[in-house]
């Protein structure tokens, strides 16, 4: 019996030291494995060829390949800035494609402002340029923005919109490739012109340009990839997520109005809401006179339109915006 006794207790210590041992070895082996981050970042895959504007981009020539590659993980991990974006875009994005469309400008190109402005019609840029597609102050009036202390038509979604619509085509007419009109608008066209000369080049994507401009093609094409798929880039939105389009009521206005809060307050808003749909008014008035337009018209939200309602979704302009889970 105590044969059999210290027979097992043998047994039993061998075992156990066997598992300690086999133990140490697989959580050294664990350890070794075990990354230092709680959550893991994965590269986003470059596809071989993007499009956009209708134009077809090779990306397997390693400058094109790793300035999208910058730019798509760029837009994919800055996650609270492109959740914002796609948010805005579903109140911006019904008012811009239809005045793009009429100009015969391709849909596409809603990304340019998307980059541009973060869709924010307020922004204003150290270099003074302002509204969604960030129009310098010299240049607003030769796209027919009226520029002044009272009215600053840079801030109006439509007219700078048909604005911007009139640098495209202006610059489409002179390159003929939609990538050299997206270059143009953040370098100028006399830039782009002159160092296509200096450089011996025919295509603008080919130029050596300051690092902004260099960019900037590529951050068009890659937020037009995460808005296609947001999911797929790891944005999950419901339709109470995105905001909300606005309904308007359009006031004509003929004469001068001297106090721009009585005149919210009149039309059953605050002056902080006229001054967020209409951020074009840069003053406490608006005056009318033979120097300034003979008209100007004013965009009063209808009041259902304000609020987010318990139980109500959010008008999707983009199913593809939102899981379908």
């Amino acid at each position: 019996m105590k044969k059999y006794i210290l027979y097992t207790l043998l047994i039993i210590s061998i075992s156990a030291t066997a598992i300690f041992l086999l133990s140490n070895n697989s959580r050294g082996e664990v350890e070794a494995k075990t990354p230092y981050v709680l959550s893991m970042t994965r590269s986003i895959e470059v596809p071989r060829k993007v499009e956009f504007a209708g134009e077809d981009l090779n990306l397997d020539r390693y400058d094109l390949h790793e300035r999208y590659d910058r730019e798509i993980n760029g837009f994919t991990y800055l996650h609270s800035t492109t959740l914002l974006l796609i948010k805005r875009a579903n109140r911006y994005f019904p008012i811009i494609e239809p005045i793009l469309k009429k100009n015969g400008i391709p849909e596409d190109f809603k990304y340019l402002a998307v980059i541009e402005s973060n869709l924010d019609h307020r922004a204003v840029s150290p270099a003074g340029a302002a509204g969604l597609w960030q129009f310098m102050p010299r240049t607003a009036p030769s796209y027919g923005l009226e520029v002044g202390s009272e009215v600053d038509e840079r801030y109006s979604i439509e007219k700078s919109t048909e604005a911007a619509c009139r640098y495209f085509n202006e610059a489409y007419r002179k390159y003929g490739s939609w990538a050299s009109v997206a270059l143009s608008y953040n370098a100028g066209q006399g830039r782009i012109s002159g160092e296509l000369d200096k450089q011996q080049a025919e295509d603008s994507l080919d130029l050596w340009l300051v690092s902004e401009t260099t960019r900037y093609y590529f951050r068009m094409l890659a937020i037009k990839q995460v808005f296609k798929n947001p999911s797929k880039f790891g944005f999950i939105l419901t339709d109470r997520d995105l905001y909300k389009p606005i309904d308007f009521n359009k006031v004509e206005v003929t004469e001068s109005i001297s106090d721009l809060a009585i005149f919210a307050k009149d039309n059953g808003i605050t002056y902080a809401q006229l001054k967020d749909f209409n951020s074009w008014l840069r003053d406490r008035k608006l005056t009318i006179s033979a120097k300034s337009q003979s008209s100007y018209t004013l965009l009063i939200p209808k009041q259902e339109s304000l609020y987010y309602k318990k139980g109500e979704g959010v008008r999707v302009h983009d199913r593809a915006w939102i899981s379908q889970d």
